[in-house]
């Protein structure tokens, strides 16, 4: 008896240059999307505006303000936490535009190492 290959399996050498030539496009948009990513800036605000923080796609703070007001030489901590909250904020964006984005490429398919 023969066996069989299902409809639709199969296809050889000429279905498996397809997927590589997918896989490599989906890699180009992954790149090409990292990159821009890296290029954008993200603000973050803490304390109701007290705090603004401007981090960079690569995770690097580019900018801190600080209101005078939220300045109180009595209560050190209190600045100290706004802050974190804001890089904390800033990081947060950008890991979540981060996956949105590269999730619209893979289709919702993880890709470990990516991002």
């Amino acid at each position: 008896m023969k066996a069989r290959v299902p409809k639709g399996m199969g296809g050889g050498a000429q279905n498996m240059n397809s997927m590589i030539r997918q896989a490599q496009k989906m890699q180009d948009q992954i790149t090409e999307l990292q990159d821009d990513i890296e290029a954008r800036d993200f603000t973050a605000t803490a304390g109701g505006g007290a705090v603004e923080l401007v981090m960079t796609g690569k995770k690097t703070i580019k900018s801190l303000t600080l209101k005078p007001e939220v300045v109180d030489p009595e209560d050190i901590e209190m600045l100290q936490d706004l802050i974190i909250s804001a890089v904390n904020e800033a990081v947060t964006q950008i890991e979540t535009v981060t996956e949105d984005e590269m999730s619209k490429i893979t289709g919702g398919v993880s890709l470990p190492g990516l991002f």
